[in-house]
C-alpha cells in the first residue's frame, strides 16, 4: 500500500512539473504578446472614404418577422420574400400586393413576363403576376437546400447548397441536367459551399453566372453546362474576398459589373466583369456587426437595393 502511495505521489509530482514547464514555454507575462496568425477584423471594417462610390438615398421598412430575399422586375417593382409571403412594392416603396406562401421564401426571381419564381428550401413555385400558381415542383434529394434561382428563355437554374450543384429544369419541372460538378478532365474543381450561400444570375450575354463561395470565385456556364469563364479574388484587402465563403450574394449592373455582398465583413462592393475591384457601395459600419443574409437587387436605373435582414429594411444606394 505504501509503495502504491509513493507511486501515485510521484506521478502527481511529474504532472505538476510538466504543467509548470509548459506554462513557461507557451505563456508570457508580456501584455503585447499577440497571435501573429490572427487577423484583426476591426481594422478590415474600416474603409477609405475615397473608395466609396455610392450614397444611401432611401430606406423602406418591411413589415415582416423575417425577410430573406429581394428582386426587381422590368418595371422596377420590388419583390421581398419573407417567412410567410412575397411582398410586392412599387419603385417608391408603396405596397402593391401581398402573396401568401406555403413555406418561407429562401430566394426569388422575376421572369420577363412577370411570373414570380420562388425557392422554398426544397420546392420551386412559379406564380403568375396575380399570384396564382402556374406550376410547382420539388428538387429531390436528402440534402437539398435551394439558395438561388435564375431563369432565362424557359430554363430554370436552381442553386442547391446542400448538394453543391446547379439543377437545370424546364418550366414544367422536368430536370434537364446538373451543372458545375467536379470534372478533372475539363479542369472544373466543383463548388465549395461551406454554408448556405450559393448565388446565381444571368449575365448580359445570356450566360449563367454562379458564385463558388468557398473558392472566392465566379464561374460562368453556357446552358449546355460547359464552363466558359471564371475569375477568383482571394484577399484580406478590400480588393478581394476572405473568410470561409464569400461573396454571399450578388447582382449585376447594366454595364456587366458585379455587385457583391459579404458576410463576416458586412460590406457591399462593385467588381468589374473581369473581377477587378472597382469601388465600395456600403461600408461595414452601416450594418450591425454579425449581419448574415444581405441580399441584393438592381433596378433599371442601376440603383442598388440592399436587403438588410437585421433591421428589416430595403436600403437603396445610388451613385454619388
Amino acid at each position: 500500500m505504501k509503495n502504491k502511495m509513493i507511486l501515485w505521489f510521484s506521478v502527481l509530482l511529474l504532472v505538476v512539473l510538466i504543467a509548470f514547464m509548459a506554462k513557461d514555454l507557451f505563456t508570457t507575462d508580456d501584455p503585447t504578446d499577440e497571435n501573429v496568425y490572427e487577423y484583426d477584423l476591426n481594422s478590415l471594417r474600416e474603409v477609405d472614404s475615397k473608395l466609396i462610390s455610392h450614397k444611401e438615398s432611401k430606406q423602406i421598412k418591411i413589415n415582416a418577422d423575417a425577410i430573406h430575399a429581394i428582386a426587381t422586375d422590368q418595371n422596377d417593382q420590388i419583390y421581398v420574400g419573407t417567412d410567410k409571403n412575397v411582398i410586392v412594392l412599387d419603385a417608391a416603396g408603396a405596397l402593391i400586393s401581398n402573396l401568401k406562401l406555403r413555406q418561407p421564401a429562401s430566394c426569388l426571381t422575376i421572369m420577363e413576363n412577370g411570373n414570380i419564381v420562388v425557392g422554398m428550401s426544397t420546392r420551386v413555385d412559379i406564380r403568375k403576376p396575380d399570384g396564382s400558381l402556374r406550376n410547382s415542383f420539388v428538387v429531390k434529394g436528402e440534402r437539398t437546400y435551394i439558395t438561388s434561382i435564375a431563369v432565362q428563355d424557359g430554363n430554370i437554374f436552381v442553386a442547391d447548397a446542400g448538394h453543391k450543384i446547379i439543377h437545370h429544369y424546364d418550366m414544367d419541372g422536368n430536370k434537364i441536367k446538373e451543372i458545375g460538378g467536379e470534372n478533372k478532365e475539363e479542369g472544373i474543381k466543383g463548388f465549395v459551399i461551406p454554408s448556405p450561400f450559393f448565388d446565381l444570375l444571368i449575365g448580359r450575354q445570356g450566360e449563367l453566372w454562379a458564385v463558388n463561395p468557398g473558392r472566392h470565385a465566379f464561374e460562368a456556364y453556357n446552358f449546355e453546362g460547359e464552363q466558359i469563364s471564371n475569375w477568383e479574388r482571394t484577399s484580406m484587402s478590400v480588393e478581394g474576398f476572405s473568410g470561409c465563403c464569400n461573396p454571399s450574394n450578388i447582382a449585376m449592373l447594366s454595364d456587366g459589373s458585379f455587385v457583391t455582398a459579404e458576410k463576416g465583413l458586412e460590406r457591399i462592393k462593385i467588381h468589374l466583369s473581369s473581377g477587378d475591384f472597382k469601388s465600395v457601395v456600403a461600408a461595414p459600419e452601416l450594418f450591425e456587426e454579425g449581419t448574415i443574409g444581405i441580399d441584393l437587387a438592381v433596378d433599371s436605373n442601376d440603383r442598388i437595393l440592399v436587403l438588410d435582414p437585421v433591421k428589416r429594411l430595403i436600403r437603396i444606394f445610388e451613385a454619388k
